[in-house]
Order: C-alpha cells, then sequence, then structure tokens
C-alpha cells in the first residue's frame, strides 16, 4: 500500500516506508492508497475533515491556518473540506462574540479566504458567527473558486450543561431574510439550503452544524431525503471521559440512517481551556461505519480524507424502498457548485478483498458466532413446527456439509435431542477419495450422529446402463448422475426414518450455479443458503476453536485443508483430488468479492474490475481476473433458473440469493450488457 504525503509542489508524492498519511504537520494511520485508473468514471467523491491550529479571537492567526490546510486539501485533490464550527473567530469567544471589532475581523477574514478558493473547484464549508440585521447567528459557511456560495445557520442552538450558546446565538428559525450582503457577495442564507452539482444531479450535499446531530430529529434526515449523499458537520464537541465514543457512533448511525457519506469536524485543542478542552475530533462515515477518524489531542493542525463511494450511497438508497417514508421536511432551496475536472489516479479508500469477512478478529469471532446461531435457531424452529426431530445430511467431508452437520447437531442439542437423532449418510461414489471419506465417519462419530454409509457406485452404474450412457465418458451426465443419486437416497431415507433433508449448498456455490439441478440443489431447508464460501472456513474455524472437544478440532482442522471439490471425477492414481472447483472456477474469494460488488453495490463490471485489480493486485494479474469475472457473469445469468426455485433458509447477512427475499430475477435475462463491457477492456 502507498501512501500520500505532501510536496510544495501541490502534488502527490509517493513513499514506500510505511503506510502512512502526512497531513498538515500530524501523522494518522491510514488505509491503502492505490495507483488505479481515473475515479470520476466510478463515481468516487473524495472528502476531508480538518481541524486547524487557532488562537481564540485571533481571526488573522486563524486566517492564514485555514488557508493553509485549504492547500493541503488542493494538494490531496480534495473535493470538498469541511473545518469546524466558528473557526474563523474560535468556539469560546463568550461574551466577545457581541465585540463590533471581532464581528468585523470575522467578515474580512472570510472574504481574504473567499479569494484564496479563486481558481480552486474545492468545496470549502467553515464556521463563523455573522451577524444579521441586529441578530446573531452561528454559521457555515460555503466558498468556491472566489465565491460564497451560500450560509447555513445553526438549527439548535444548545443552552445546557456547559454550553451558553443562547446568550449570543439566535436559532435558525429566528432568521428573516433569505440572503446576506457580505462584502461585495449578495449570498443565500437560510438552513434550507441544498448544494447541487452542475454536472452531476446525484452529487447533492447538505450542511447541519453540531448540536443538530444530537438532537432526536437532526436536519440530516431531511436533508438527506431530499436528495444529501454528503452530510457535512462543522463542529465545537468538547471532550469528556467516554464523549467521544459517543460523538463516533453517533456520526455512524446518522451516516448509516441517512444512508450518505458524513464529514464530522470539530475545534482543536487552540480553544480556551477556562473551563473545557476540545481535541480536535475528526470523522469520515459512510452509511453506518467510520472509515477515517484522527487522534485527538493534537496541538498542531490536523486533516484526514478519504474517497466516498457514492454510486454504492445510491444504489443503497434505490433498494430501500422507505428511505423517502414520510417525509415532511418541507422545501430547499437549491445551489449550484462545480465538480472538479481533474482525474485522480489514486484512491484513497481501503477495498477489501474478502468483504463479507471483517477484518478485525474480535468483529470475525462475533460474526461467526451470530450466523451460527442464526442458522441453528432456524433450523430450530423447523424441527420444532414440523415435529420431525431427524435431520437428515449428506456428508463428503468437505467445507459445507461440515457447516451444515454442526449447524443440525448444535440444533439437536438446544432442542434437547440426542446426536444421534441427527442421520449422516456419506455416500462414497467414483470421485471420493480416502481423506474426505475418513474425515467425513470420523467426524459424524466423533459427534454422536447417527452414521450411515451408503455406496453409490453399484446404483449409478446401473443408471448409466438404463439411459445408454457410456461410464468411461466423465461428462456432465456423469457427474449429475452421482449428485442425483445422492439427493434421492438422502429423500426416501428422509422419508423412511420420519425425517427432512438438511440443505448444504452455500450462497457462493449457488451464484455460479456450482449445483446439480434436483441434486444437491435441491432439500427440506437449505441451513448454508446465505453464507458465502469465503465465511463457511471462518465459521468452522470458529467452531473448532471454540466449542469443538480436542480430538474434534484436528478433524476439522484437516478439512479446512482439504482443497474445495465435488469429488465427481476419479482422483489420481496416489489417490488424491482431481477434480478441484477453484481450478475450473477460478478462486471462490474472487467471486465472493464479484458477488459482493454486484448485490451490495450495484456497481458495474468496469468498476468491480477496477476495484478487484486494487485488493488482488499482489495475488492474482487483470487477465486472470477478467477471464473470472467474465465466467462469474456468464454464470450468474445463464444459472439464475437454479435459483428461482431455492428451498427455505435463513438469511443471516446483507446479501442474500432468495427468491422470495432478496433477489427477483428473471431466469431469462440476456448477460449482453455486462459481457460487452467487459470485452472493451484492453489489458
Amino acid at each position: 500500500m502507498l501512501p500520500v504525503c505532501f510536496n510544495h509542489q501541490r502534488s502527490l508524492c509517493l513513499k514506500k516506508s510505511h503506510e502512512y498519511a502526512r497531513i498538515g504537520y500530524k501523522t494518522i494511520e491510514k488505509s491503502n492508497f492505490e495507483v488505479g485508473e481515473p475515479m470520476r468514471r466510478f463515481q468516487f467523491v473524495r472528502v476531508a475533515a480538518g481541524s486547524p491550529e487557532l488562537r481564540v479571537c485571533d481571526c488573522d492567526f486563524n486566517r492564514v491556518k485555514i488557508e493553509e490546510m485549504i492547500d493541503k486539501a488542493n494538494d490531496v485533490q480534495a473535493e470538498f473540506l469541511v473545518l469546524p464550527e466558528l473557526c474563523i473567530t474560535g468556539y469560546t469567544c463568550g461574551d466577545l462574540f457581541k465585540q463590533d471589532l471581532l464581528l468585523k475581523k470575522a467578515r474580512e477574514s472570510l472574504l481574504y479566504i473567499t479569494q484564496k478558493t479563486k481558481g480552486s473547484k474545492l468545496v470549502v464549508i467553515l464556521g463563523m458567527p455573522l451577524d444579521v440585521r441586529g441578530s446573531l447567528f452561528n454559521c457555515a459557511c460555503v466558498l468556491q473558486d472566489g465565491r460564497i456560495l451560500g450560509i447555513v445557520p445553526k438549527t439548535n442552538i444548545p443552552g445546557y450543561n456547559e454550553f451558553y450558546e443562547p446568550r449570543w446565538f439566535n436559532e435558525a428559525s429566528h432568521l428573516e431574510q433569505t440572503e446576506s450582503k457580505i462584502g461585495p457577495h449578495t449570498v443565500p442564507i437560510g438552513n434550507d439550503l441544498l448544494f447541487v452539482s452542475e454536472n452531476d444531479p446525484n452529487m447533492v450535499f447538505g450542511i447541519e452544524i453540531c448540536e443538530d446531530l444530537w438532537v432526536p430529529i437532526p436536519p440530516s434526515g431531511y436533508l438527506a431525503q431530499a436528495g444529501a449523499l454528503l452530510i457535512f458537520n462543522p463542529s465545537a464537541s468538547n471532550d469528556l471521559v467516554g464523549k467521544a465514543d459517543y460523538r463516533r457512533n453517533l456520526v455512524a448511525n446518522q451516516s448509516g440512517r441517512c444512508i450518505a457519506g458524513y464529514v464530522y469536524a470539530s475545534c482543536s485543542t487552540g480553544e480556551s481551556t477556562t473551563d473545557l478542552v476540545y481535541g480536535g475530533h475528526c470523522l469520515i462515515a459512510e452509511n453506518g461505519r467510520i472509515l477515517q477518524e484522527s487522534e485527538r489531542f493534537n496541538h498542531d493542525s490536523t486533516m484526514i480524507y478519504y474517497d466516498i463511494d457514492y454510486q454504492k450511497l445510491l444504489f443503497s438508497r434505490l433498494v430501500m424502498g422507505t428511505f423517502n417514508g414520510g417525509r415532511d421536511g418541507g422545501s430547499f432551496r437549491e445551489i449550484i457548485f462545480a465538480t472538479p475536472d481533474f482525474e485522480r489516479e489514486q484512491i484513497a479508500r481501503s477495498i477489501e478483498k474478502h468483504p463479507f469477512v471483517p477484518v478485525s478478529e474480535q468483529q470475525r469471532n462475533e460474526r461467526c458466532w451470530e450466523i451460527l446461531s442464526i442458522q441453528t435457531s432456524g433450523l430450530m424452529k423447523r424441527m420444532r413446527h414440523s415435529g420431525l426431530k431427524h435431520p437428515v445430511i449428506g456428508i463428503s467431508g468437505g467445507l459445507d456439509s461440515t457447516l451444515a452437520f454442526i449447524v443440525a447437531v448444535r440444533a439437536a442439542n438446544r432442542l434437547r435431542f440426542s446426536p444421534s437423532d441427527v442421520h449422516a449418510i456419506t455416500m462414497p461414489g467414483f470421485g471420493t477419495t480416502g481423506r474426505t471419506y475418513d474425515n467425513a465417519v470420523s467426524l459424524i462419530n466423533s459427534l454422536g450422529a447417527t452414521l450411515k454409509v451408503v455406496d453409490i457406485k453399484d446404483a449409478c452404474l446401473q443408471h448409466f446402463k438404463d439411459i445408454g450412457h457410456d461410464p468411461a465418458v466423465l461428462d456432465v451426465t456423469y457427474e449429475n448422475v452421482q449428485a442425483r443419486e445422492r439427493t434421492q437416497i438422502l429423500m426416501d431415507y428422509a422419508n423412511k426414518i420420519g425425517g427432512f433433508v438438511v440443505g448444504t449448498g452455500d450462497m457462493s456455490e449457488l451464484a455460479l450455479g456450482w449445483a446439480t439441478y434436483n441434486g444437491d440443489h435441491m432439500s427440506m431447508y437449505g441451513v448454508n443458503a446465505s453464507v458465502p464460501k469465503t465465511l463457511v472456513r471462518y465459521i468452522i474455524q470458529w467452531y473448532a476453536d471454540n466449542e469443538a472437544q480436542e480430538n474434534i478440532k484436528k478433524i476439522l482442522h484437516d478439512i479446512l485443508d482439504t482443497p474445495i471439490s465435488p469429488e465427481l471425477l476419479p482422483p489420481s492414481e496416489s489417490g488424491e483430488i482431481v477434480q478441484k472447483t477453484e481450478d475450473i472456477l477460478g478462486p471462490y474469494e474472487a467471486h465472493d468479492f464479484f458477488l459482493y460488488h454486484v448485490l451490495r453495490s450495484g456497481a458495474t463490471p468496469a468498476k468491480i474490475f477496477y476495484l478487484a485489480k486494487i485488493a488482488f493486485k499482489d495475488q492474482y494479474s487483470p487477465e486472470q481476473l477478467l477471464n473470472w469475472l467474465k465466467t462469474f457473469f456468464r454464470r450468474f445469468f445463464s444459472q439464475q433458473f437454479k435459483r428461482s426455485c431455492l428451498p427455505d433458509g435463513p438469511k443471516v447477512g446483507t446479501v442474500s440469493l432468495s427468491p422470495r427475499g432478496d433477489w427477483r430475477m428473471p431466469s431469462d435475462a440476456s448477460v449482453a450488457l455486462w459481457m460487452k463491457e467487459l470485452d472493451e477492456f484492453q489489458l
């Protein structure tokens, strides 16, 4: 990963020494900055939040520090920069806010800063006190290219505990003017302003100020429903024990409720410490997640930045049908701003290789426990409702059947049934190896389930004879006969003992159609139906490390190390697996990456390819990724008919392919548009 730093030519320079971005006078740990293709095509927008060094009431000093930060934002080619509340004067001026000299100097400084933005498309949002016809307002000013685009006064003025703002400032509702004169500028003013890009009508931002976020119904909710994809919050939030966590949660949660990017900048340690201390907390969030955060209590200027994926935000809003429900926030005036015409060749954003798998070990463990609990609870409910206490499951010694078997045993245990009520059948065929067979039998016996072994080879040979198929021809018929024979055995055996068949196929296989129709494709309840392959491994690993006895743990670790295979073709002379799924389709980690960005982001093939090249740049070549991506789209479209008739199964994450819930797609939809875009790539 390559960090970003500044030089005097206002350009990006690359260093390989460590993964940090040097922002102003402070070093902040930063996510990956990768060299890639132009960003505008893929609808990323670069936002920055800064907390400049300041002196209370010294507008000249503060102006210089603000101008330095504007330079730094331009250096990293940011499109938006938000600075703290009342940063031109300082937030802690007290009764000096009523002094005419301070107010005039604030206006003068604003004009200087506005002139500083001349020639730049960077949008700057910063705070200052503004007197309007005898009333004082706490305002955020929006600047671009030598113009003051608009002024937004604070809606909610706190006057409790350590806050005394009503002593000096009026709420926005007291404002009677819709315009204000500042020097030569006649500027729209009001908390009803919405800022819209002249080049992209979907790029819209709105502003709320500090306390506005802390009230029961923040203005940002109405701004988002009116179209704002980005919310900027110039703030002055003091630091108390535990307050940073609360603030962080507020920003993350509001970005999630608004399905927006949320950029928050609070004032620095330069504020008065007469009674309070301010830490300069800056946060960047996107749809419920904190993406970037500054360290607090730094005594120099601090700036963070990140690329917001606003195409993904738009897609999420389209998907959530209730997003615009109950809109009653009134009308907004639209202010037009310009968007930069430069094309960045870096992305300031972490691209996760395994988007379904949390990076943090603690979060990953919590995720595995929760998914396993959802699967277990779903199966328990099905057993209670049906009155059938005998889950029947086919065990191959592979990952998916192992996970489904673990779920079945856990469900039986929690229902206070005997593990022997779970009937596990292993059905060796032409491709079964000794390793997988031994692991299957050992696992079944170790967990105390009822074991049944049914060798399917003779039955398949008879079926080949019945349909006139040459068993020497190792084609799809050869493979599917085995899969359907196994399913028939499971179904009929379940009928015999008064049980029901638990399906084993996972979501990644369903996405690619890697299942035999009416073979392993079918069951009475598919517990793995919305679990991606990249997570299956971690869930089994978690179970092995946290719930399994030592002898079972050893078996599970060997299963985890076994190559993924349907084992439908004969093994090698040495007994090794020949038919390896990932050699045929490509690695599941790549297909899970593609699947996530198709279903969770609505990304185009071009954007997915671009992101994949960043995520897997040290692992797979662009040629490999493009080939696998084409395979993904071909199979994803052509195999929908299998997903259109899936058995019931629990949804465990934000992505699911259930035809009754998250994914309804025509089985005969054309893939032509997607393939055409991929075919246009010149590698």
